[in-house]
């Protein structure tokens, strides 16, 4: 019991539990296999990114930029492959090596300056939210980017970015598929590598861990660079889903991010946290923002929901954590 109360993602998981109870019982239709099947759909479209930012969290850091940069990596992807019509693959590529410089500009900037996560990743997401808008423009005179869909390779990259798997003759989107394996990869490396030692170890206090010889510069910066990595898997499927990218979407999920983070028993001040848990609160996101739907409700009242979860887990969790400590 001792062990369980320790757990950050303890006060996640029964607010799961009981979010999938309550829409159980007052939405006749979210017990079906197709219902669960878009409620996971919708978890994974967060978590995907949920998983490096809550990373990030426990490393003590935060990144406003995150939900832009998505937006930022369908573009440049789509862009350069429309623009030297060349094949998507090649658009995919230099995709990946810009959305990773942006996270390591991030986190140059950061352990250079001093600054705060807050003002340098602010800054940021106000540069790509400019860059995104006006280079569509420019480049397509329009705020949205051309059709890829007829080019070579794009059958491939939606294969792999955007298909759907028939399983038990339910449709399952493949993002679920890479959500997944984005848990498993952190958990291993928050629990099974010195790396996930280093993370903890910063996030906790930052100049303690540089005594001890963490390495503090490379560790913030690698961090960035895995919410880059999120931001590009989840670009790359908003592209091959969809054919074509308005540039100013993104704006406002680097908060959704941070709230299935949180949800799942990141703290704000760094230090604790899993990627098990920032699972739970994007399934919580998906269960809500869907369920609501299913039970045929006035979507308007999603984000005071939202909210309430978000203020409910954090007092659960801080709760659990007060018992754990009081039970050692």
């Amino acid at each position: 019991m001792r062990t369980l109360l320790g757990r950050p993602e303890l006060g996640s998981v029964v607010g799961a539990v009981a979010v999938f109870a309550f829409f159980a019982l007052t939405a006749d239709s979210f017990l079906r296999a197709a219902s669960l099947s878009t409620v996971l759909y919708a978890s994974s479209a967060i978590g995907i990114m949920a998983v490096p930012v809550a990373l990030l969290m426990i490393g003590g850091e935060f990144d406003l930029s995150a939900g832009v940069l998505v937006t930022s990596s369908a573009l440049v992807s789509s862009m350069v492959s429309y623009q030297m019509t060349a094949n998507v693959w090649v658009g995919v590529a230099v995709s990946l090596l810009v959305t990773l410089a942006v996270g390591a500009f991030n986190g140059f900037v950061l352990t250079r300056t001093r600054l705060p996560s807050f003002i340098i990743t602010l800054g940021t997401f106000l540069m790509l939210t400019g860059m995104n808008l006006g280079l569509t423009k420019l480049i397509g005179s329009t705020v949205s980017t051309k059709s890829i869909a007829d080019m070579d390779g794009f059958p491939a990259a939606r294969a792999v970015f955007a298909s759907t798997l028939t399983v038990g003759g339910v449709g399952v989107k493949v993002t679920i598929l890479w959500w997944l394996a984005l848990v498993a990869l952190a958990s291993w490396v928050l629990l099974r590598t010195r790396a996930g030692n280093w993370i903890f170890a910063v996030g906790g206090n930052r100049e303690a861990a540089r005594a001890v010889g963490v390495p503090v510069t490379r560790t913030r910066i690698g961090l960035y660079m895995g919410v880059a990595l999120g931001a590009w898997i989840s670009g790359q499927h908003l592209l091959f889903a969809y054919d074509v990218v308005q540039s100013g979407e993104g704006v406002g999920n680097e908060l959704i991010y941070i709230i299935a983070a949180v949800i799942g028993g990141c703290l704000i001040t760094g230090g604790q946290g899993s990627a098990v848990g920032s699972a739970v609160g994007a399934l919580i996101f998906g269960m809500t923002s869907k369920g609501i739907v299913f039970a045929e409700w006035n979507p308007d009242w999603f984000k005071f929901f939202l909210g309430a979860m978000l203020l409910l887990a954090t007092l659960l969790n801080a709760w659990v954590r007060k018992r754990a400590e009081a039970t050692r």
